[in-house]
């Protein structure tokens, strides 16, 4: 329940702070909305505060450090994944207009 909690307070500091400057700015709010997710998300699983890897640490009994070699690969794939969700917005607002979405 804490790491709702916490998610949730994140989001909406994020979007309190960055939804008026990203409209002024023309970015698409669905858009803005996945990059924070995303974002969060890294912030996670990164080092060395990462709640999901002291969470991991704690189920898998292994240590910070070894459970941080085997996350690197992941963690990779998300910050790749995270560049071109920034770079390329249709991307992350092609589903919502397939499904009839108007913005």
């Amino acid at each position: 329940m804490l790491k709702v909690l916490d998610h949730l307070e994140e989001w909406l500091m994020a979007l309190l702070m960055g939804y008026p400057a990203a409209i002024s700015l023309g970015i698409n709010p669905v858009h803005l909305g996945i990059l924070i997710d995303v974002n969060m998300e890294v912030g996670l699983c990164h080092p060395p505060v990462g709640l999901n890897l002291y969470v991991a640490s704690g189920i898998s009994r292994l240590g910070i450090t070894e459970l941080t070699k085997a996350v690197m690969p992941w963690l990779i794939t998300m910050l790749i994944f995270l560049v071109i969700v920034t770079y390329w917005p249709a991307l992350s607002t092609w589903l919502p207009r397939a499904m009839g979405m108007k913005f």
